[in-house]
């Protein structure tokens, strides 16, 4: 039984470190279409693009774990299949749990280990991601000089130019405008042609122009006032501009300031933030209700009911329970305070739909934020679970279509896991919106691909032919059979009731 156990578990781990790369790769090519924008025309250095792409891959790996597990085992239950080797083993009175026993250990260490990785390495790497990211969208994209087009990537500077050489190093017809005393076009620099570049260190572009003048406006200040506009005209053959740069330079964002965000906390972590967080809302929520105006008597009750300081006191009501009628109140009043009572509980009305539409919003809003630690919390488990979910789902399911490789495993694994993730993200939706509970809507896919597992897993040890298409042809041709036999005898019975009238 040993050599059995190792043979089914070299044939799946094989498969499931080739497919677990595999769907780490597809996963971060889809990475690199989301954020390609921010990285392209930056002159980024290919460590920090290296070190970007590993804590990107880093953040896909509790993804990856699932849908790796998915296609190992259907791939190698269904390689089992298709060479007869389980049926050889089920011949032999082994069972399909027994085959499975190796891997089932497998699975649960799979899921633990996807456990540890979501909770303690997953939020430092998302940490380092996020403040290199952020650093990346700040930097400034690389100064690009377009023919005929004013670039403004240098701050102060207007730049355009007519036309380039065919290798680009060659300007011509320079045009540059220099706005850095922030008082209009005081400053215009042509040149017939010259050069520019950017420093190693990116932090001066140095600005080489032949034959040209600079015309600089003296006092534009005074000028406007007195309508005499003196300028000062200076021609030069060649002339060197050594311009600071700024923003141009790889700047990392500092960690700290992202710290406490959702993604970079551990479950510890997570409670103790959710915890503050939800005080912080009840207190609104509470300051929120005791701003609506309401009677004396129903003021004092709600700021009692209200009380979140005192874990040991207790409400009690300051007026007994009991109906009141408006109407006999109102007609043992004269009309005179009858509609000046009107009056007063419509201001009041009026002033409380006011202060709802103020902070229902406001609190809505709050409320979301808070539920994303909610859920970040749930995720670290339920991808661990789903790596369960799914090996109940693969192996049956390769033992049942009998099918090895890439092809159909492949075809199965994604559509599968395609399903789950379209009904993981709609119960997530309804959790974030509050429309589920919490529990429920983090849940919801796990709820249901579970009792599939159980149901896959059942009819693969009972050799159930469940895609066989013989099995659904004969069920269909007795279905057939059914139907004509019931449309006969309908017939007979009909004939025999009109024979009996005649």
């Amino acid at each position: 039984m040993k050599r059995l156990h190792q043979y089914v578990l070299k044939s799946f781990l094989g498969p499931f470190f080739m497919t677990f790369f595999i769907c780490v790769f597809i996963l971060l090519m889809q990475f690199l279409w989301k954020y390609i924008d921010d990285m392209v025309g930056k002159g980024l250095e290919w460590n920090i693009v290296a070190e970007l792409l590993l804590y990107a891959s880093m953040g896909l790996v509790p993804m990856a774990f699932p849908l790796a597990t998915l296609l190992a085992s259907i791939m190698t239950f269904g390689s089992l299949g298709e060479n007869y080797e389980l049926v050889a083993m089920k011949a032999s009175g082994i069972s399909l749990f027994r085959i499975m026993k190796p891997l089932v250990f497998v699975a649960i260490g799979l899921a633990l280990f996807a456990f540890y990785f979501s909770n303690n390495i997953l939020p430092q790497s998302n940490l380092k991601f996020g403040a290199l990211m952020n650093s990346i969208k700040k930097q400034k994209p690389e100064m690009v000089i377009t023919e005929g087009i004013f670039t403004n990537d240098i701050d102060g500077y207007s730049i355009k130019v007519d036309r380039k050489s065919k290798s680009g190093n060659m300007l011509y017809k320079i045009l540059i405008y220099d706005h850095r005393s922030n008082q209009g076009n005081t400053s215009v620099t042509v040149a017939d042609s010259g050069f520019m570049k950017i420093s190693e260190d990116k932090k001066f572009m140095i600005m080489t122009m032949f034959n040209g003048e600079t015309a600089i406006d003296e006092n534009p200040q005074e000028n406007r006032r007195t309508k005499r506009y003196a300028f000062r005209r200076t021609h030069f053959e060649k002339q060197i501009v050594t311009v600071p740069l700024r923003g141009f330079d790889f700047k990392r964002t500092d960690e700290d300031n992202l710290r406490n965000m959702y993604r970079m906390l551990t479950l510890k972590q997570l409670e103790h933030v959710e915890d503050s967080l939800y005080n912080d809302y009840n207190r609104r929520v509470r300051r929120f209700a005791i701003n609506m105006r309401y009677n004396t008597v129903l003021n004092r009750s709600v700021v009692d009911l209200t009380n979140l300081d005192d874990s040991l006191f207790t409400y009690s009501p300051l007026v007994a329970n009991r109906e009141l009628s408006f109407d006999s109140v109102l007609v043992n009043l004269d009309p005179m305070e009858r509609d000046e009572a009107y009056t007063t509980a419509l201001s009041q009305a009026r002033m409380n739909k006011q202060t709802i539409d103020q902070n229902v919003f406001e609190l809505y809003n709050i409320k979301k934020s808070l539920n994303k630690y909610s859920m970040e919390k749930h995720r670290k488990f339920t991808w661990s679970v789903a790596c369960l979910i799914f090996f109940f789902i693969g192996a049956p399911l390769g033992a049942i279509i009998r099918k090895g490789g890439l092809g159909m495993p492949t075809v199965v694994s994604i559509l599968m896991f395609i399903l789950y993730y379209m009904v993981s993200i709609s119960g997530e939706k309804a959790a974030r919106e509050d429309v589920w509970p919490m529990m429920e809507g983090m849940w919801f896919s796990s709820l249901i691909f579970f009792p599939l597992g159980f149901f896959l897993t059942y009819k693969a040890a009972t050799d159930s032919g469940l895609m066989n298409v013989e099995t659904y042809s004969y069920k269909l041709k007795r279905l057939w059979n059914f139907v004509v036999r019931k449309s006969s005898d309908s017939e007979k019975i009909a004939h025999a009731n009109s024979s009996t009238n005649e």
